[in-house]
């Protein structure tokens, strides 16, 4: 049996092999009203003798989590194109049933709540991480390749760049 808990920021995990660091990201800064603070999201860094892994999960763009990434070895983070999520709902005819203030909050919610290729880009270089993992991927429009998102990136990025697909090692 698993019983979660939330650990908070700072160093919530050391030991003799690694050194696990952790920041609240900015995946839920977006909400107003009632729902302002109600959740927290957190971005890990964990630390080994002989390499630095750090995780985004879920967020917005950060300077906390880029000062977490600075110079890792691997940095994995989510990242998402509004852009391929409005033309899926478009062509499913949702958008289309949205209000202005529904579609003014879904573009909200993807837009700060999440990073955008030129986000991760930018937050790579400037956190100077050696490799970038492209994880957690909104599904594209009409096809499974996400080679031009890796593209984008690398225009902000000059490290390597990869997909993540299921079972990957590094």
């Amino acid at each position: 049996m698993f019983s979660g808990h939330d650990v908070g920021t700072g160093v919530v995990y050391q030991d003799a092999n690694v050194k696990v660091t952790a920041v609240e990201n900015s995946h839920f800064d977006f909400h107003k009203g009632a729902a302002s603070g109600k959740h927290k999201s957190y971005s890990y860094r964990f630390e080994t003798p002989d390499r630095v892994i750090v995780f985004t999960g879920d967020t917005g763009a950060s300077d906390a989590v880029t000062e977490l990434a600075k110079g890792a070895d691997l940095l994995v983070t989510e990242t998402s194109s509004f852009e391929d999520r409005m033309q899926r709902l478009i062509n499913s005819g949702r958008w289309q049933k949205m209000t202005p203030d529904e579609q003014a909050g879904t573009k909200r919610q993807a837009t700060q709540g999440h990073m955008g290729l030129e986000v991760v880009g930018k937050m790579a270089a400037r956190a100077k991480v050696k490799t970038l993992v492209l994880s957690h991927l909104t599904a594209r429009v009409d096809t499974d390749d996400y080679t031009p998102w890796a593209e984008e990136v690398k225009k902000h990025f000059s490290g390597q760049v990869l997909i993540a697909k299921d079972l990957m090692e590094f």
